[in-house]
């Protein structure tokens, strides 16, 4: 029995994760989520070793709590945590630094603040509360996805401006994995932050959920058009069965040597 967490469960990546992970009777699947009534998705999945709770990944004793109920469930262990709750702030944040003017600093502050809340802070408390069971696990793996954006030379050399909040975190994010790498080799815990490529979720996407605006399509398709002169090779953006399914190949051969790496779904520094 291989015993998995998965945050940000309810749509996209996460739900796809949950899925996948679950079609094998021999998984448990704890599906982290921050409001059960509107994880619709997640419940028509219907599959009995999936296991839905709720916690917000930057409330710490919701966390505990969670850990606290998936050790009941598992004897006090766990074999892979995958971080994959993650915020992509809307509106200006969808442009560059440029986007916010001087009268909307106090915007541009609020954005990188709840961006950080949520992909540095969040990612350090859920990685905590569960740390305690991953260390009695079997697999002892965190996996945290993060983004090609995040990238330093791949944003010099595309000129990508877009979701300045969203990869600046992320950046954050990625040197918060190699933190925990070099704190614990010697415990036998393998770190990751593993991107998923470009990804298309909006079929995953709740009711109501609010659509990209006329400007957002637009700062989406310049970025298409860059990324495809960097990679001539690549056609668009890929379902989320395909990014998990890679996904899953490099987590299953993930080895402590390889701890704190930033790699693609690819398994390289390959984004696409």
């Amino acid at each position: 029995m291989v015993f998995y967490v998965v945050t940000g469960a309810s749509r996209g990546i996460g739900l796809e994760f949950v899925n996948q992970l679950s079609s094998n009777p021999e998984n448990q699947v704890f599906a982290l989520v921050r409001n059960k009534n509107t994880a619709t998705k997640l419940a028509d999945i219907n599959r009995p070793n999936v296991h839905v709770l709720q916690a917000d990944i930057t409330d710490s004793k919701a966390l505990l709590d969670a850990a606290a109920e998936v050790a009941r469930v598992t004897g006090g262990k766990l074999d892979v945590l995958i971080n994959n709750a993650a915020l992509v702030p809307a509106g200006r944040a969808q442009g560059g630094i440029r986007g916010y003017p001087p009268e909307a600093q106090d915007e541009l502050a609020r954005d990188l603040r709840e961006s950080f809340e949520v992909n540095v802070v969040g990612v350090v408390l859920t990685t905590n509360a569960f740390l305690p069971l991953i260390q009695k696990g079997t697999a002892k793996k965190v996996i945290t996805i993060s983004s090609g954006l995040a990238d330093l030379d791949s944003t010099l050399e595309v000129e990508v401006t877009a979701t300045a909040p969203y990869a600046i975190t992320k950046a954050a994010t990625n040197m918060t994995v190699a933190k925990y790498a070099v704190d614990y080799k010697k415990d036998g815990i393998a770190f990751l932050a593993l991107t998923p490529g470009v990804v298309d979720t909006s079929s995953t996407a709740p009711p109501g959920a609010e659509q990209p605006s006329p400007e957002d399509m637009q700062q989406t398709m310049e970025l298409a058009g860059r990324f495809q002169k960097k990679y001539p090779h690549w056609k668009g953006p890929m379902t989320p069965q395909e990014s998990v399914r890679h996904m899953m190949e490099v987590i299953d051969n993930l080895t402590v040597e390889k701890s704190g790496q930033f790699i693609s779904h690819l398994g390289s520094k390959q984004w696409l």
